[in-house]
């Protein structure tokens, strides 16, 4: 594995961003609406607010902060093949000497950093934010341990799932809407397992936020190998596996000779 060639096509990638006025205007809305939503429900809590009340706006915050690392990485990967396919650059990335796991491995490479960077970014001006103007209660819940390593882990890993999801959705759909679409849906169930850290319906600890965040990381291996499975150039071309080509023609040909 070549890490030069890995870089060209996540250079490669990154210009290809740049010119798709979707992929950058959702980078540009994402940080006011989810920065906007939780410092307006911050700065209202009362500095008497029960205990409750505070754990269950800091869980809504903090689950609303982890939607940035599924929502924003679909919009990227999901382009990646069907994108590519659909403007004619695929075949000559296929024809050059990058082979399939360097293609793969790039183009998440390309969705993973500007996402979880982002998602980083805002997350600490939340936090910022809460030191500075938040009442004590809520600043203490903010900061408590568990619950900041729980963010710090979960964006990157949750990100990487919304990526391999996405990229292996564009190796198949036909369309890019309905690709990241998909991508989206497919990582909103894994806000179930960060919600029961968030609204704390577990206790929280750092050992159950870094077992919880083991648990991601074997999900996202997982996806991993499957992705990696489907990205081979026939696929990435046509959208279906060699093998099924194949059979697709000898059905046309089989029809052909029976008229």
């Amino acid at each position: 594995m070549n890490m030069q060639r890995i870089g060209s096509v996540v250079r490669k990638e990154v210009r290809e961003f740049r010119r798709n006025r979707f992929v950058i205007g959702t980078m540009a809305v994402l940080p006011i609406v989810f920065l906007i939503t939780p410092m307006l429900t911050i700065f209202k809590i009362p500095a008497d607010a029960s205990g409750p009340q505070v754990k269950a706006a800091v869980g809504t915050i903090s689950l609303l902060l982890l939607i940035v690392p599924i929502a924003l990485p679909p919009v990227i990967a999901a382009y990646s093949v069907v994108g590519e396919r659909d403007q004619g650059t695929l075949e000559p990335v296929l024809t050059s000497p990058v082979t399939p796991s360097e293609l793969l491995l790039g183009k998440a490479a390309a969705a993973f950093v500007p996402s979880v960077g982002m998602a980083y970014a805002i997350y600490f001006v939340v936090l910022i934010s809460v030191r500075l103007g938040a009442a004590p209660v809520v600043n203490d819940v903010v900061w408590h341990p568990p619950q900041l390593v729980a963010q710090l882990l979960f964006i990157p890993l949750l990100a990487l799932w919304a990526i391999w999801v996405g990229i292996g959705i564009s190796t198949r759909a036909s369309d890019v809407r309905v690709a990241q679409q998909l991508a989206t849906l497919a990582g909103l169930p894994l806000l179930g397992l960060a919600a029961l850290f968030s609204y704390q319906l577990v206790k929280p600890s750092v050992p159950l936020a870094v077992g919880l965040a083991l648990a991601l990381l074997v999900v996202d291996l997982v996806a991993y190998r499957v992705v990696s499975r489907l990205f081979d150039p026939e696929r990435l071309v046509t959208g279906r596996h060699g093998r099924d080509t194949d059979q697709a023609e000898a059905a046309q040909a089989f029809n052909a000779s029976t008229r």
